[in-house]
């Protein structure tokens, strides 16, 4: 892959990232803020929510995937490594809720906290799931064929 094309792929991956994380975060602050459901849980739903739009942008817009999606050696590491953010996230916003409401922070900067702890949790896995997704998940696979002596790249 050429620089220009790896340049490409990031900024794709990075526009991915922006709306799934920007549904997670509305969806994040409007539960919390409205004390709907309890920070945690409020980040487990939201974080569900930006889920599939990332499998299926990522997949499909930043590594070009198309066809069938192999359920292990797709869809399972993807939902783990969205499950290892989660937890990461949801313990920080656990966290962070917990102390805010120590403090007697107001809705708007409880809020606001919240938000941050799940941002700074996911960011810290951000570059780690593109290494991932690249390097394994949505990998060109090189199969050796014996009778031509050559490795062809296959998808899949």
């Amino acid at each position: 892959m050429t620089l220009v094309q790896r340049v490409r792929q990031l900024f794709r991956y990075a526009a991915v990232s922006c709306v799934a994380t920007g549904l997670s975060q509305i969806i994040l602050a409007s539960l919390v803020a409205t004390r709907t459901t309890g920070a945690a849980t409020a980040n487990v739903i939201a974080t569900m929510a930006g889920v599939v739009p990332s499998f299926e942008l990522n997949r499909r817009w930043v590594w070009g995937r198309t066809g069938r999606r192999s359920v292990a050696k797709e869809i399972v590491p993807f939902v783990l490594l969205s499950a290892t953010g989660l937890a990461l996230s949801t313990l920080a916003v656990w966290g962070t809720s917990r102390w805010a409401d120590a403090h007697g922070l107001d809705t708007t900067w409880r809020t606001l906290a919240v938000q941050a702890a799940n941002l700074s949790a996911f960011g810290t896995v951000w570059i780690a799931q593109f290494v991932i997704l690249d390097k394994v998940l949505f990998r060109h696979r090189h199969h050796h064929s014996p009778a031509l002596g050559v490795a062809s790249v296959v998808s899949g």
